[in-house]
């Protein structure tokens, strides 16, 4: 996966308290450059007290974190924001992740194999080189894959096998861009109130204070680090 980077770090009391979708605001340089942290979903979490960051190079906080040694030291508030929920009467799970959407999900997978939940995954990305290795993920998640150019799996975009998946959960569960959840919106099949969204958006904070991650709900305006970054599908205006 080019420009792609997997972090460990030794946070037992981040681990502690992560639930999935929750992330973390990290501060990429030694100082105060560039001034604001980044957001980055909780990927896997470990009982001895680890936990990961899977992150994409996309700009110049990004770039210094890429370039961090074993045995450096990170600067990170969290676990912040309201992450998925599992119903009590859901016992399929499908995931659907375009992108880097699997940053959050993996989290997510794993908490619903230990609730003795079945996983279904659906991943999309525009080519091959860019799909998630499936030799990483237990054998115990049932995957899908599509690419956009037809290099790995089905040809097209993720949300086209949604539809064949969907009657068959429980809940539905998705990280991605905005595009995919406009289609995901569109989609009458899906059951109202149970499709689960994790937004990706531009933050200053991470807890609230400055407003610059304000959406549009059913609700009013609501901010995605604090009210987020998970939400009901149904529930965003787009």
């Amino acid at each position: 996966m080019p420009q792609t980077h997997l972090v460990w770090l030794e946070a037992p009391e981040i681990a502690a308290d992560a639930r999935p979708g929750q992330f973390v605001m990290v501060r990429c340089g030694n100082n105060h450059d560039p001034l604001l942290r980044r957001p980055l979903s909780i990927h896997q979490v470990t009982a001895a007290g680890r936990i990961a960051l899977l992150f994409s190079v996309v700009g110049r906080g990004t770039v210094l974190l890429s370039r961090r040694q074993q045995g450096d030291c990170l600067d990170l508030v969290g676990p912040l924001g309201n992450g998925f929920t599992i119903e009590p009467d859901s016992h399929r799970l499908l995931l659907v992740a375009g992108g880097l959407g699997l940053a959050p999900l993996l989290f997510l997978a794993t908490k619903g194999l230990d609730e003795g939940c079945s996983v279904v995954l659906l991943m999309g990305t525009r080519n091959v080189s860019l799909l998630y290795p499936l030799s990483s993920l237990s054998s115990r998640i049932t995957c899908f894959t599509t690419t956009e150019d037809g290099s790995a799996g089905v040809k097209g975009v993720v949300t086209g096998l949604i539809a064949e998946c969907a009657d068959q959960a429980d809940q539905v569960f998705a990280c991605g861009p905005i595009s995919m959840y406009r289609s995901m919106a569109c989609d009458g099949g899906l059951k109202r109130g149970r499709v689960q969204i994790s937004l990706e958006v531009v933050m200053g904070c991470g807890v609230g204070a400055c407003y610059g991650c304000t959406i549009k709900t059913r609700k009013g305006l609501q901010q995605v680090c604090r009210d987020g970054p998970v939400f009901e599908l149904d529930e965003v205006v787009w």
